[in-house]
């Protein structure tokens, strides 16, 4: 049941229990994006609600308006026909079937890394493959015309750079199938007008009415690499993998505002606003302005 004066957003923690820097990074967002929703609405009460599906069996409320699932580690069939994944996905298909219907007054779901593995194995869009290596590190992703008018994605533009740590990849699209639910790939691997191929996955999608997903990691702040980063084993296989050039490359770039930082900016803080003024005109709020950018939240971790 829809409470006009009540925002409920839920983080569902895919990590199955494992310590993360993911956590943090959602809850500040969420923290951040809570705080304009109330300058914006003083008499608006933000819930926040934080579920752990693999490890605890926790599934978000059923009057979820706003979520946000995380990664994980992984395959992404791991428990696949378990209680808490017949539960989590058909959550989703309570989240599509009310955005069918109407969607300026129904719950939205943005789904990242192994939650949007699962989303590609629900939906039937595409086959999830195992790399032959880890992907990791500061990558690109390219967006698709779809992608480029996507209101949470059009600031930028044709590419942004996004934290990837995966073993698994988004191929052997059926497009058919994503048409047929009101689905678009929103960015891939390879430009499709670029020489170099760079990988045949989909990086972001749409994938029906209310649910979108990222491979990558967009909540991701410098704090949270380098926390990664600066593990011995991590330093190893960086080097191992890209060698120490392209590695100090890769550290250094976490301070080009057009980068991570602007990512972590406006991806997730884009979604959950553009998803709220949705919801906004139904239940008498005031809508946000998108937001803004700002290296200071980047940064430092909070």
């Amino acid at each position: 049941m829809q409470h006009p004066s009540r925002l409920k957003v839920c983080l569902v923690d895919m990590n199955n229990g494992v310590a993360n820097q993911a956590t943090r990074c959602f809850r500040r967002l969420v923290d951040g994006f809570s705080k304009r929703v109330r300058e914006a609405n003083p008499s608006l009460d933000v819930v926040f609600k934080h579920v752990q599906p693999r490890n605890l069996g926790e599934l978000p409320d059923a009057d979820t308006d706003l979520l946000l699932s995380s990664g994980g580690p992984g395959a992404p069939t791991d428990g696949y026909e378990d209680p808490w994944s017949t539960g989590y996905r058909a959550f989703l298909d309570r989240v599509t079937e009310a955005n069918l219907k109407d969607r300026f007054t129904s719950p939205k779901a943005l789904l990242i890394c192994h939650s949007f593995e699962l989303g590609v194995l629900h939906y039937g869009v595409a086959q999830m493959a195992r790399r032959e290596t880890k992907k990791f590190g500061l990558m690109p992703a390219y967006m698709t015309a779809d992608g480029e008018a996507t209101d949470y994605l059009r600031p930028f533009g044709y590419r942004l750079f996004s934290w990837e740590h995966r073993d698994w990849q988004a191929v052997d699209l059926d497009s058919q199938r994503l048409a047929d639910i009101g689905g678009a790939v929103l960015a891939t691997e390879t430009h499709e007008s670029h020489g170099a191929h760079k990988g045949d996955a989909a990086l972001a999608i749409r994938f029906t009415a209310g649910v979108d997903g990222t491979q990558f990691h967009p909540e991701a702040d410098k704090p949270g690499v380098m926390a990664w980063v600066e593990k011995p084993e991590s330093q190893n296989a960086l080097r191992l993998a890209y060698g120490d050039a392209l590695l100090d490359r890769m550290v250094k770039s976490l301070g080009n505002p057009d980068r991570l930082a602007k990512t972590f900016a406006l991806l997730v803080p884009g979604w959950l606003t553009y998803r709220f003024n949705e919801l906004a005109g139904g239940r008498g709020w005031n809508e946000l302005g998108p937001p803004m950018m700002g290296m200071q939240d980047f940064d430092v971790a909070v």
